[in-house]
C-alpha cells in the first residue's frame, strides 16, 4: 500500500497545523507511522489521497451510523442549501429537532442546540452549577467529555494516549473543583461526596464509556449513582455524545433504564455534521438564558444544515428500527469471530462490545472495568495489529484507548474481509 501523498500532505500540514492534524487522536502517535489523509468517503468505506480503499470502523468516530454520505442525507442537503446555510435567527427545524428528540429520550423535556459535544458538557456543568448553586463536580477516570478545563483532569482518549491526562493550560483552581473517581467505584464516589457534604453540582459520566475503549458500567455501579444523586441533591448528568441514538432511540438510558438529570448529545444528530445539544428536566433547563441566569450562546447554534442532516438520520432511525437489529447481528458475528480468532493464535486479549460498539483490548484481564484495567493493555501489540489491518484495507481506532463503531453499511462481504485480515496478523 503506497501512501507517498499523505506523507507529503503530513509533512506540509506540519508547517501551520500543531502536530499536522486538527485533534490529537488523529496524528497515530500511540501507533505510530503517517496518519492517513482522506479524501472522500462512501458506504462502508474510506478513500485516501492516494486512492487507496479502508472498511471503515471509525465511522467519522461514531455518527456515519448509516455510512458514509448516505443518499437521504445528500438529497436533504441539497435542497436546504438552495434555501440558505445559516440565519443566525430561529428556524423551524430547530423545533422540529428539539420535538423528536425529547419524543425518543424520555428524560429530555427541554433541549438547546449547540455546535459540539465539547460545548454540550460544559453548557451541561454550567446549568448544573447554576440550578444547585454548588461549585464541585465528580467525573470519571477514563472519561473523556470534551476539552473544557473542567474535564481535563485524569481524563481519557487524546489526552491518555500522550500518557498526560492532566493538560497544561488548566488551572489549579478549576482542577480543586473537579473531583475524580475510578469508574465503577461506587464506594469512592460516596466518599468524596461524605468529604464534599453539600458541594457536589453534578455527576456527570460516559454511561457506557468510548474513550478508555469501551467499557460497560456494573449494575450496581450505575444504579448507586442514581440513588446517590436523588439523595444528595446532585445532578446525574450523561454525556451520551458517543452512545446517543447510536445504541438505541433512546440512547444507552434506554438500554440502562436509567433516566439521568441532564444529557448531553453530538455525532448522530449532526448526522456527520457539527453539532452538540444538552437537555434533560425542565426545571435545571429553566435555567439557561434568555429565560434563567445561566448564559450560554452560540451564533451557529441550531444550523440549518446540521439540524438537516440530523433530523434526516433520527427520522430514518426511528422509522427503520430493524437498523439497529442489523447493527446487532453484523456487530456480534464481529465480536465472536475476532474473539475465536484470537483463541486460535494464543493471543490474550479480551473484547467488550455493546451494540455497534466495542473494543479490543490486548491485555490478560477478563474484564476491563475502569482506566486502570485499560492501561494494562499491550500498546505495542496493538499499534502492531492497527498496522497490520491498514495494510489489509481496514481502518481501525489509531489508538488502543478507542471504541470501533459498526455502520449499518457494513454487510457479510466487509465482515469477511475483516476476518481475513485478521486471520492472517502474525505476532513476529
Amino acid at each position: 500500500m503506497q501512501i507517498e501523498k499523505s506523507k507529503q500532505l503530513f509533512q506540509l500540514s506540519q508547517e501551520y497545523i500543531p502536530g499536522g492534524v486538527n485533534s490529537p487522536v488523529r496524528a497515530f502517535k500511540s501507533v505510530g507511522g503517517t496518519p492517513i489523509f482522506m479524501e472522500k468517503a462512501k458506504g462502508a468505506y474510506l478513500y485516501d489521497v492516494d486512492g487507496n480503499a479502508y472498511i471503515d470502523y471509525i465511522n467519522s468516530w461514531g455518527p456515519a451510523i448509516l455510512g458514509h454520505t448516505p443518499d437521504i442525507i445528500i438529497e436533504a442537503l441539497q435542497v436546504q442549501i438552495q434555501k440558505g446555510i445559516g440565519f443566525g435567527t430561529p428556524t423551524e427545524l430547530e423545533y422540529e429537532m428539539a420535538k423528536l428528540i425529547t419524543e425518543l429520550v424520555p428524560s429530555i423535556e427541554v433541549i438547546r442546540m449547540v455546535n459540539s459535544g465539547t460545548e454540550a458538557t460544559m453548557s451541561a456543568i454550567r446549568a448544573a452549577r447554576g440550578f444547585t448553586e454548588r461549585n464541585k463536580i465528580i467525573k470519571f477516570e477514563g472519561c473523556y467529555h470534551g476539552h473544557g478545563d473542567s474535564f481535563l483532569i485524569a481524563a481519557g482518549s487524546g489526552a491518555l494516549t500522550f500518557g498526560t491526562p492532566d493538560s497544561k493550560g488548566v488551572t489549579q483552581a478549576t482542577a480543586q473543583d473537579t473531583l475524580t473517581a475510578p469508574y465503577n467505584d461506587l464506594q469512592a464516589v460516596i466518599k468524596i461526596i461524605q468529604a464534599n457534604p453539600n458541594s457536589i453540582a453534578a455527576i456527570i459520566l460516559e454511561p457506557f464509556v468510548g474513550n478508555m475503549g469501551l467499557v460497560i458500567p456494573q449494575k450496581e455501579f450505575i444504579f448507586g449513582l442514581r440513588k446517590l444523586c436523588d439523595e444528595h441533591k446532585i445532578i446525574l448528568i450523561f454525556d451520551e455524545v458517543m452512545t446517543g441514538f447510536r445504541l438505541a432511540l433512546g440512547g444507552a438510558q434506554e438500554i440502562l433504564n436509567i433516566k439521568p438529570d441532564l444529557t448531553t448529545f453530538g455525532k448522530i444528530i449532526g448526522g456527520g455534521l457539527p453539532v452538540g445539544a444538552y437537555g434533560g428536566k425542565k426545571e435545571i433547563m429553566d435555567c439557561i438564558a434568555p429565560k434563567g441566569p445561566v448564559y450560554q450562546a452560540g451564533t451557529l447554534s441550531g444550523n440549518p444544515l446540521a439540524m438537516t442532516a440530523g433530523l434526516t438520520v433520527l427520522q430514518y432511525l426511528k422509522n427503520h428500527p430493524e437498523v439497529y437489529h442489523q447493527l446487532e447481528a453484523h456487530s456480534f458475528v464481529l465480536e465472536t469471530e475476532i474473539r475465536n480468532i484470537l483463541l486460535r493464535k494464543g493471543i490474550p486479549h479480551c473484547i467488550q462490545r455493546i451494540g455497534s460498539m466495542f473494543t479490543i483490548f490486548f491485555t490478560t484481564l477478563e474484564q476491563v472495568r475502569n482506566l486502570n484495567d485499560a492501561k494494562t493493555s499491550d500498546t505495542q501489540l496493538y499499534a502492531k495489529f492497527f498496522h497490520h489491518l491498514l495494510e489489509n484495507g481496514i481502518y481501525g481506532a489509531p489508538s488502543q484507548f478507542e471504541a470501533w463503531f459498526v455502520s449499518a453499511a457494513i454487510h457479510a462481504d466487509e465482515i469477511e474481509k475483516t476476518l481475513h485480515a485478521i486471520k492472517n496478523f502474525n505476532l513476529k
